[in-house]
């Protein structure tokens, strides 16, 4: 079992910062990659960014390249995304998500990850 517990989400105006963290605890040991979802209301959770836990390489949604940055500190077991030039089209809960078992093959895919935080609200205002 992996607990990942999600901060930093707030209200914010467009243009502005905000860095989210994600602590994970447990068998953390096992985390071969983690990543960033999020969900706005009447729509579909979809990918925003994902770190592989060793070695670090890092995807993006091209909805967000060039303004979000995801990175970890394995010594803290903490994930972060940092976010900035933030639009309201940015509004949703954030959820961090864990891949324990499926090794990362679909990186992008709500699926292939097997714990999930309880999410964060961001809201940005226009």
């Amino acid at each position: 079992q992996v607990q990942l517990v999600e901060s930093g989400g707030g209200l914010v105006q467009d243009g502005d910062s905000l860095k989210l963290s994600c602590a994970a605890s447990g068998r953390t040991f096992s985390t071969v990659a983690m990543g960033w979802f999020r969900q706005a209301p009447g729509k579909e959770r979809e990918f925003v960014a994902a770190i592989r836990w060793f070695g670090g390489n890092t995807y993006y949604a091209d909805s967000v390249k060039g303004r979000f940055t995801i990175s970890r500190d394995n010594a803290k077991n903490t994930m972060y995304l940092q976010m900035n030039s933030l639009k309201p089209e940015d509004t949703a809960v954030y959820y961090c998500a864990a891949d324990v078992t499926k090794l990362a093959v679909n990186i992008r895919r709500v699926a292939e990850y097997d714990y999930w935080g309880q999410g964060t609200q961001v809201t940005v205002s226009s």
